[in-house]
């Protein structure tokens, strides 16, 4: 079963032509990695998944892109139903400057919760999941600015669970981190998939193997090869595929 189908996709900022003819499925309970070098259009195509790139000027798209059997491009989609399905944690750790337990409960609120238990029952859920809970129970109230980057991460991704999202989206989530704090995101994502459908864009090409199951190479804006990524990695087909990661270019 595929959670996400892309079709024909093109993108366009102005005249620039970014994402061409991108075709990709991406199946339920899975983790899909997106490698290629820097500018080749993974984050882009992260992006037209929740429709971030819908508020850049100049953006435009042809293709579908389907989510549970749905275009999400179509007029009728409630965008700000579609993130709540489709979450996404950055590259940085970007918590707000609010309390700890402010932070989780924030997209409850934003969706209209109020039931205070429930709220709290939501968050400590969402800090169990996300292997922050005992690191932080006995400072809720205290300002997540005050985290480590590698807490701080989780945190963003607690936030993003609170909601019971179907997608993560994940742009690079480690590259701000060190190795430590990469393993436990890296750890937390095969404890996610049990649950979510995950797509992470990494330059790590270990990390793309230890946490996905599925990989796409991006090269110029195109998806040059895509499949399991232990074929991806250990009989590419394409001749670029085994130069990128191979390390002789990129």
């Amino acid at each position: 079963m595929y959670r996400i189908e892309v079709e024909d996709l093109n993108v366009y900022f102005d005249e620039a032509h970014i994402l061409k003819d991108i075709n990709l499925k991406i199946p339920t309970n899975t983790v899909t990695a997106l490698i290629g070098p820097s500018g080749c259009g993974k984050s882009t195509f992260v992006r037209t998944l929740n429709r971030m790139n819908d508020v850049i000027p100049g953006f435009r798209h042809e293709g579908k892109v389907y989510l549970d059997g749905k275009d999400i491009y179509d007029p009728d989609m409630d965008v700000v139903e579609l993130r709540k399905k489709v979450g996404m944690v950055f590259q940085k750790p970007n918590p707000f400057p609010k309390s700890i337990f402010e932070n989780v409960a924030y997209g409850l609120r934003v969706h209209g919760y109020t039931d205070r238990d429930f709220i709290e029952e939501r968050v400590e859920e969402s800090l169990r999941a996300a292997a922050l809970w005992d690191e932080v129970k006995d400072k809720l109230d205290k300002s997540a600015l005050g985290l480590s980057g590698g807490q701080q991460q989780r945190l963003c991704i607690a936030r993003t669970i609170a909601i019971e999202p179907e997608v993560i989206l994940m742009d690079e989530p480690c590259s701000a981190l060190d190795p430590i704090s990469t393993t436990k995101i890296e750890d937390l994502i095969h404890k996610l998939k049990r649950d979510y459908t995950i797509i992470i864009v990494t330059h790590n090409m270990q990390q793309a193997t230890r946490v996905s199951k599925y990989t796409a190479f991006f090269l110029h804006g195109e998806i040059v090869e895509s499949g399991l990524t232990e074929k991806i990695f250990i009989e590419p087909k394409d001749k670029r595929t085994e130069d990128y990661i191979t390390g002789r270019f990129g």
